[in-house]
């Protein structure tokens, strides 16, 4: 189960990617300032998993900002041999994805920022889709939302009260 503590991104060994950077450009009185803003995905291939963004004038410096948020807002995602428990949508404002647990050695489909997402939490065998807005943005924010929502069998058989073995029957 995804949960609300807090992890130490120094005790682990992370990765970053860059998902997509965007120009923006404000319009003054002297002409036009460009920004950037980046969106970058950190995680540890075993289970940890976060996104940042970042804005500054120069890109490298935006994708440091965004590297620094991402690896502050990690979560931990409940992983099922290579795939996910079950299935799982996960909606954020415009954007849906829904997630689905594929068999082993099937890969990781999905496209863009969910595959980035995916690979960087370590899962191997999933399926998805996205439905509605394809801002990357969006996308990772409602795949976080649908990663959020997992939860493993101990996690359910602690809030049923029954046994892991009496979930599987």
């Amino acid at each position: 189960m995804a949960s609300s503590t807090y992890i130490d991104p120094a005790k682990l060994d992370l990765d970053d990617q860059v998902v997509s950077i965007n120009r923006i450009t404000k319009v003054v009185k002297g002409g036009r300032r460009m920004r950037f803003a980046a969106l970058v995905v950190a995680g540890d291939h075993k289970g940890h998993v976060g996104f940042g963004t970042g804005k500054a004038q120069e890109v490298p410096e935006a994708i440091r900002k965004a590297s620094a948020a991402a690896k502050k807002n990690l979560i931990k995602v409940p992983i099922v041999g290579t795939t996910i428990p079950h299935e799982v949508i996960g909606v954020y404002g415009g954007g849906k994805i829904m997630l689905k647990p594929a068999v082993e050695g099937s890969g990781v489909t999905a496209g863009g920022a969910v595959r980035n997402v995916m690979e960087l939490a370590g899962i191997a065998d999933i399926t998805s889709k996205r439905l509605g807005s394809n801002t990357p943005i969006n996308v990772i924010r409602a795949t976080f939302e649908g990663l959020k929502q997992l939860k493993d069998a101990e996690t359910v058989s602690k809030l049923r009260g029954v046994s892991v073995d009496h979930l599987a029957e």
